[in-house]
């Protein structure tokens, strides 16, 4: 029988020395909870791509914090999420919280695997990460001063993975979040010229839009050795859908979300942009 003492059992953090991941396991930790990353580094260790590795990392487990990598979108996500939410519920996690994606068909896909699993849910479905821009794929074309992407105009209401954090740790450890969807996004919505506009008056220093096309950006995913389906999915979820602001953080957290201009400054007085 699985131990039923939430307040000893550990959170499972997959993905937890990623972008939200590592966020969540630190806030977490403060607040004095036992905190299991999800790596291929932490112990025991955990890969997706290994099933074998899975039941190790959940055995014991309290409640779950669900990031997939790369993407929800692409082909196998859902199913792969899927069994390993119901593999979890089956050891007796009490609680996921589903990182999730905005206008994507397989980020819906494996919203209803968790939800369907046998466990308690929560879904935090978020737009583009401000953080892309500094701990992601988007770092080396702001420090080359040039982001180079094909996106023409559509703007994207950035949302700071601080607040996703906040969120998640809120729906891990609160009442009244079993069965919500937590729609997040930034305050305001920008073109990705605009976010470049920031950045540059956040540094000092010159960074601009440059148009690709989508056969250009598949070409340069393809030198950094990254998925060509990441290619396909800014084609789909960069066409609009998504520009409109949600109210999740504010609803979630009673405060409203950081703006772009804030992530751009903090992110700045780190030094990551720095020459």
């Amino acid at each position: 029988m699985p131990n039923t003492n939430q307040n000893t059992r550990p959170v499972l953090v997959t993905g937890g020395t990623g972008k939200t991941g590592r966020r969540v396991a630190e806030r977490l930790r403060d607040l004095g909870h036992p905190v299991r990353v999800g790596s291929r580094s932490g112990t025991p260790p955990f890969s997706w791509e290994d099933p074998t590795t899975w039941e190790p990392a959940l055995e014991g487990v309290g409640d779950l914090y669900l990031s997939y990598q790369p993407d929800l979108a692409l082909p196998g996500a859902p199913e792969t999420v899927g069994r390993f939410a119901r593999a979890a519920a089956d050891l007796g996690v009490r609680r996921t919280v589903l990182l999730s994606g905005r206008g994507e068909e397989g980020a819906l896909a494996a919203e209803r695997a968790v939800a369907e699993a046998g466990a308690e849910w929560t879904v935090v479905r978020c737009s583009f990460f401000a953080q892309n821009f500094n701990e992601s794929f988007l770092l080396p074309q702001v420090l080359a001063g040039e982001l180079a992407l094909p996106v023409g105009g559509v703007t994207e209401p950035f949302v700071d993975a601080d607040d996703i954090a906040d969120v998640a740790v809120a729906a891990l450890t609160g009442k009244g979040h079993a069965g919500a969807i937590h729609e997040l996004t930034g305050p305001r919505a920008l073109s990705f010229a605009e976010a470049a506009q920031e950045v540059s008056a956040a540094t000092g220093r010159s960074v601009r839009y440059t148009e690709l096309t989508h056969e250009e950006f598949a070409a340069a995913l393809a030198e950094e050795g990254l998925p060509p389906e990441l290619g396909d999915l800014f084609a789909v979820v960069l066409d609009g859908r998504n520009a409109r602001t949600a109210d999740g953080v504010q609803e979630s957290l009673g405060r409203p979300p950081k703006d772009f201009s804030v992530f751009a400054r903090e992110a700045a007085a780190m030094g990551v942009w720095s020459p």
